[in-house]
């Protein structure tokens, strides 16, 4: 058990930083119950951070020790390790656009898979399954101003439009008027009407 443990260490040595780890991916070094239990044990140490069920991350280790990864480099991992397509939350993209001056304090993400939460290091991350339109065009700055506009509701998002337009590029601007047929009528409309007045 010890030599594995060690394979898969030398093995995570070799990723890059905030790259999940899967029993799946390394079923080369030994059988599954061998390889999840030495996984497990790695947990245990501090030297693996969990991250979901069955995927794990290497911990980040500085000159003041070590640490979990980031909240976006754990979500990051799920998302490749399940093929979800996983995005910041409608609240958190209004504030990178400027359309409010809230700040999120709990982390949570829109996903494309089933709503749970994940622990990294001290912080519980919640995963909230999302219609797909909120989805739509994932993590380019038209999805951002999508889950904007869906956050700010019938009511804001008209209003809200023109200061979105000026802050996309033409191009993405251009992706968000194409993505239009996806969303809910009210949003849809807003669009049109912002992108041919």
């Amino acid at each position: 058990m010890q030599r594995l443990t060690s394979q898969i260490m030398a093995y995570a040595e070799q990723l890059p930083e905030g790259t999940a780890l899967s029993a799946k991916a390394l079923l080369h070094l030994g059988n599954r119950a061998a390889v999840d239990q030495a996984l497990s044990r790695l947990y245990e140490r501090g030297e693996l951070v969990r991250a979901g069920r069955g995927i794990y991350l290497k911990a980040i280790k500085s000159r003041f020790g070590s640490r979990p990864p980031t909240v976006e480099q754990a979500v990051e991992a799920v998302a490749h390790q399940r093929g979800e397509v996983i995005v910041s939350n409608g609240a958190a993209a209004a504030n990178s656009l400027g359309l409010s001056t809230q700040v999120p304090i709990r982390s949570v993400y829109f996903t494309s898979g089933r709503s749970r939460t994940i622990t990294v290091g001290s912080q519980t991350v919640e995963l909230k399954h999302v219609p797909r339109w909120q989805l739509a065009l994932a993590n380019k700055p038209a999805g951002l101003a999508v889950r904007a506009l869906a956050w700010l509701g019938p009511e804001k998002a008209e209003e809200a439009l023109p200061s979105i337009k000026r802050k996309l590029s033409a191009e993405a601007f251009g992706e968000l008027v194409a993505a239009a047929p996806q969303f809910p009528s009210w949003l849809a409309r807003s669009v049109g009407k912002a992108a041919y007045g």
